[in-house]
């Protein structure tokens, strides 16, 4: 992401902490993370969109936000706030070394949980030492702490998705559900250079027609529809926040040129490219 991020999206420090914090710096705008964010909302209400999955965030609400994640947020009450740390992958990834990977594709799917009262303790600690610790400048192993404290974190959500969720849904259901969400994975990590149904289908070593019937089995969806979904998403936050030309964003997502770049965008969106980024660009 380009320089008109906030600091939300791109980091510009080894991490960043902080309480009581509100959304009004990245409101209505779609931002796609480089790092990763863990946020306790603490009071009041919002409305989030998080990877295409429409989401309530209420007192108590904890959102995990892996590295990648495209977030807009629609709508906060005046009185919400929350408190939040956001890493980079590098830290994210020492940090996670050893946890299960289908552990992490739970919480792409679920990255909302509403804690319990009692179980609000561990995450309101770690927030307040992580906080502590951004602040304290002069601590020569402040990242080191930091990315302990983010350890904790996820070991901490590690337990509350295995005390709190059933096994089966975490590492999941039947053999359809398993291809299906494998698929969506892959096109979270593809969908930027990769648009055809044949890829996925590949990857997955099944037919096409399969891959369509479980995708729609599941989402009433075909599979080229959540492609072109979470493409169309990819160029709308090159659109939004970038000072890339729609040219370069083109090369960037490998169309064969602008001319192509706008048809495919108009199919979708009913404009071109360029008034997408009058209409929405900051």
């Amino acid at each position: 992401m380009e320089q008109r991020n906030s600091n939300l999206a791109i980091l510009r420090e080894p991490f960043v902490a902080g309480m009581d914090e509100n959304l009004s710096p990245i409101m209505h705008r779609l931002w796609k993370l480089e790092g990763g964010a863990i946020y306790f909302c603490r009071s009041g209400w919002a409305h989030v969109t998080i990877d295409l999955k429409d989401y309530e965030i209420v007192e108590n609400t904890q959102i995990v936000l892996l590295p990648g994640t495209i977030i807009r947020v629609n709508g906060s009450s005046s009185d919400f706030t929350a408190s939040f740390f956001g890493f980079p992958k590098e830290m994210f990834r020492e940090a996670c070394l050893r946890f299960e990977p289908i552990f992490f594709r739970f919480i792409k799917e679920k990255p909302c949980y509403k804690l319990p009262e009692e179980n609000t303790g561990a995450i309101n600690g770690l927030i307040h030492a992580t906080t502590a610790i951004y602040n304290d400048r002069e601590n020569r192993f402040r990242n080191q702490i930091a990315k302990n404290h983010l350890q904790s974190f996820m070991l901490d959500i590690y337990d509350k998705c295995y005390r709190h969720f059933d096994r089966r849904e975490i590492e999941g259901g039947s053999r359809q559900d398993e291809i299906f969400k494998n698929f969506v994975a892959l096109v979270h990590e593809n969908c930027i250079s990769q648009r055809e149904v044949t890829f996925y289908a590949n990857k997955l070593c099944i037919s096409t027609k399969y891959l369509t019937g479980i995708c729609k089995s599941v989402t009433s969806d075909s599979a080229k529809k959540i492609i072109d979904d979470f493409a169309i998403l990819e160029i709308k936050v090159l659109l939004q926040s970038t000072e890339l030309t729609i040219q370069e964003i083109a090369d960037r997502l490998g169309f064969p040129d602008q001319s192509y770049l706008g048809r495919y965008f108009k199919r979708h969106e009913g404009m071109s490219p360029k008034e997408y980024q009058s209409k929405y660009s900051m």
